[in-house]
């Protein structure tokens, strides 16, 4: 990247934003030398605190390994430039772009919600995924401690749950997740995509460096918690010849599963990410734009089951290919496990006989 581009917003991810397509009108300044009340948004983080009516969701998608999922925030403040779920904040009325990093949508009702959702007689016990749609862990969480709160309330009902995160802010949980863990009710994938630094500061930008990542695999690991690493996404062209590396370091830390992504950009996505593309790495952006492509049959996203996160083709094949043989050589999937329903239990009730 030209470090003399002044206009470029370190430390963020997305560099401007797009239209929000669910909005019939928008704002915008068609002459940057006009007096007018426009201005520029406030580079910083805010916090918008929200009253959630529910906080664990039914997954319909057939191909993402999970059944449930809650997401204590909304928006993400690490900014990655690839992440699916910048789409979703349109849906708040919000940009999929700088609106998705600055302003963080906080359930701060979600832990009362929870309990009202477990203490539901119809609710059969099955794993909730904490972070299905974006980091659990984030920055946020250090103020308002709402994951720590889902997982007191999952440990007293012997909820199960999987948490995928980027930040090492989880060991502040280590005893918690512990406790859990002794009771084989939590498993954690933590994500790694890049040893290189210079990529990750522009590619995920308000994340932990990898060896902070891999800290949190060989502590929690050491602790007892089952712990994975995810390999998302692999863009051809950057990171994907890092593969090796990654699960070698991850399964010597202590991790025991694995899962990967080909990178996809659907919806704003592909605008924000084209940018990024050509503003940090215009050496090679044409080649990486073009093996993308490549990866999902000449388009940049598939929204096919099946094949939207695995791609297409002989590019998507080799990274396919990679993962398979590397997850057996480092016995990153080793045998088959699953989380314990069989102990949960509401407040006063009898043990359950299954």
């Amino acid at each position: 990247m030209d470090d003399t581009q002044d206009q470029y917003l370190h430390g963020r991810g997305a560099q401007f934003n797009p239209r929000n397509r669910f909005l019939k009108q928008e704002r915008i300044r068609e002459h940057i030398e006009a007096i007018d009340d426009w201005t520029e948004p406030n580079p910083a983080t805010v916090y918008l605190e929200d009253q959630s009516k529910s906080i664990v969701n039914k997954v319909e998608s057939p191909d993402v390994g999970m059944w449930y999922s809650m997401n204590p925030y909304q928006g993400c403040e690490h900014g990655c430039i690839y992440c699916y779920a910048r789409n979703a904040h349109e849906y708040w009325g919000y940009s999929a772009g700088l609106d998705f990093e600055r302003k963080i949508i906080v359930k701060k009702n979600a832990p009362a919600l929870l309990r009202k959702f477990l203490l539901n007689k119809n609710w059969e016990p099955m794993p909730i995924s904490l972070s299905g749609n974006t980091d659990c862990y984030q920055p946020a969480e250090k103020k308002f401690r709402l994951t720590r709160q889902l997982l007191e309330v999952c440990n007293e009902f012997n909820q199960p749950v999987g948490i995928i995160t980027k930040n090492a802010g989880i060991l502040r949980d280590k005893d918690l997740l512990q406790t859990m863990a002794a009771k084989n009710l939590v498993s954690v994938l933590v994500s790694i995509t890049s040893f290189q630094e210079e990529l990750r500061r522009v590619m995920e930008p308000r994340t932990t460096t990898a060896r902070q990542r891999l800290r949190v695999i060989e502590e929690l690991s050491a602790a007892g918690v089952r712990m994975g690493v995810m390999l998302g996404p692999m863009i051809p062209g950057l990171n994907e010849h890092e593969m090796q590396r990654i699960m070698k370091a991850a399964s010597e830390a202590g991790a025991r599963f694995s899962a990967y992504t080909f990178i996809r950009l659907n919806g704003a996505i592909k605008l924000l990410f084209h940018d990024w593309l050509y503003k940090n790495f215009p050496d090679r952006a044409d080649k990486v734009w073009h093996l993308i492509e490549k990866g999902h049959g000449g388009q940049v996203n598939d929204s096919r089951y099946g094949l939207r996160m695995r791609g297409e083709g002989p590019i998507s094949d080799l990274v396919r290919q990679q993962f398979i043989k590397y997850n057996k050589l480092y016995q990153l999937n080793a045998e088959r496990w699953e989380l314990d329903n069989t102990r949960f239990q509401r407040p006063g009730e009898q043990g359950r006989l299954f």
